[in-house]
């Protein structure tokens, strides 16, 4: 099997087929993130960052996809990969994506969320949003696993991005 081949397929058949749990689990968590506390922009800007820092193109493809159909912008889009210099964003969604970048990438210099982060978090979210913020981010981290281990097809129908 060439590489060409083998990208052709995913490594894992559907998961939910397998663990129909995983729906329900799915369904909880997209109703928790979508409880009006926070914007779901603000939830798509935070995953699709996530699948960016780790590095995993069907997720940075999922997430820009879904914010394409809310309507954001390509230049927002696009922006996020380097957001701190980019005009696009508010501060509450620069707090958010600082958040997301914390939790995933190891600081050798201490916590990986500081103090001065979280009051930043803080003053820009009361305690609901910033929880729902940080289930968004839950969220994404929970899939991570099947995204870099089962490698669904990025960019296809969910019924298509599984092996038969």
């Amino acid at each position: 099997m060439t590489a060409t081949q083998h990208n052709s397929r995913s490594r894992l058949p559907d998961p939910t087929a397998l663990v129909p749990e995983l729906g329900q689990v799915a369904g909880a968590l997209f109703k928790a993130t979508g409880n009006g506390s926070i914007p779901r922009t603000t939830v798509g800007l935070v995953q699709l960052r996530a699948g960016q820092v780790v590095g995993n193109t069907y997720l940075t493809t999922l997430h820009s996809g879904n914010l394409r159909k809310a309507g954001e912008t390509e230049e927002r889009i696009t922006a996020v990969a380097s957001w701190r210099d980019a005009p696009h964003f508010s501060e509450p969604e620069r707090v958010a994506l600082a958040l997301v970048e914390a939790v995933l990438t190891p600081n050798p210099h201490g916590e990986r969320v500081p103090d001065e982060l979280y009051a930043r978090a803080s003053a820009h979210y009361e305690d609901k949003a910033l929880v729902t913020l940080i289930t968004a981010i839950g969220q994404v981290c929970f899939f991570l696993p099947l995204a870099l281990i089962g490698k669904p097809l990025p960019g296809v129908p969910p019924t298509r991005q599984w092996r038969d």
